[in-house]
């Protein structure tokens, strides 16, 4: 657990958790992670990937991530081996081109003051970590959780079950966060709310989105969402009601 600030009052009902995705969600690190990608495509003489290929394969953590990469680029290499020298060189770019969202560290100050954040990420923690704290964004977050540690990688729920009872927070209380369906599958396993953003480079359930999930379409409404369904949310059991309005252009 990271070292953390000071209590958030809270009333019965409300979202007590907000778990986030990471790439795509709290940090725009494409440019970053294809790099990456492609350097370590140099090396066994591969020619390169686009960045939106390489993207397209993020998200269910850096040993798929490679897997997938390799094969793209029909290169015969063994995972472990691929995935360290990966490893070695993402973390050489880790925020060479990455950068929290514009609204960002705006939304999550604004977020803290009624609830607990923290990052549930496929990422391996370490990087998670260093980038976080780069940014300045680390504190904010009651604990970071990787896909690297004890836990199985989203969308299975073990990670957002510790997470949620680090704050003492029941799945009707804890909001999922994310850019991708492994984020609201994330959710859905657990019986959490589920927001998908839709400024991230994941893709949205096939299915689509249940009546009791929604879009998040601009880093500025995330304090707006979280009021609403505070105000708003009424559950019984797991089953919730809460109607989001569309945010308001300024």
């Amino acid at each position: 657990m990271l070292a953390r600030l000071g209590a958030t009052a809270l009333n019965d009902d409300m979202i007590r958790l907000i778990a986030f995705d990471l790439d795509g969600t709290l940090i725009d690190s494409r440019r970053d992670i294809a790099d990456s990608a492609n350097e370590l495509l140099s090396h066994y003489g591969a020619p390169s990937l686009t960045v939106d290929a390489v993207v397209a394969m993020v998200g269910e953590g850096a040993r798929l991530l490679i897997t997938r990469v390799l094969a793209a680029a029909k290169v015969d290499a063994p995972i472990d081996e691929a995935l360290a020298r990966f490893i070695e060189i993402y973390e050489r770019h880790l925020v060479a081109h990455t950068r929290p969202y514009p609204g960002i560290p705006e939304a999550l100050g604004e977020l803290l003051r009624r609830t607990k954040l923290a990052v549930l990420t496929n990422k391996p923690r370490r990087a998670a970590l260093e980038i976080l704290d780069h940014f300045e964004l680390l504190d904010l977050f009651v604990d970071v959780i990787g896909g690297d540690g004890p836990q199985p990688r989203k969308p299975d729920p073990t990670g957002l079950h510790a997470l949620r009872a680090q704050v003492n927070a029941r799945p009707e209380e804890t909001l999922v966060i994310g850019d991708s369906w492994v984020d609201v599958e994330t959710a859905r396993q657990a019986r959490a709310r589920a927001g998908f953003v839709t400024w991230g480079f994941g893709a949205p359930p096939p299915e689509g989105l249940r009546p009791n999930e929604f879009e998040i379409h601009h880093p500025g409404e995330l304090p707006g969402v979280l009021a609403r369904l505070n105000a708003n949310g009424s559950h019984e059991g797991n089953a919730w009601n809460v109607t989001i309005e569309p945010a308001k252009s300024e």
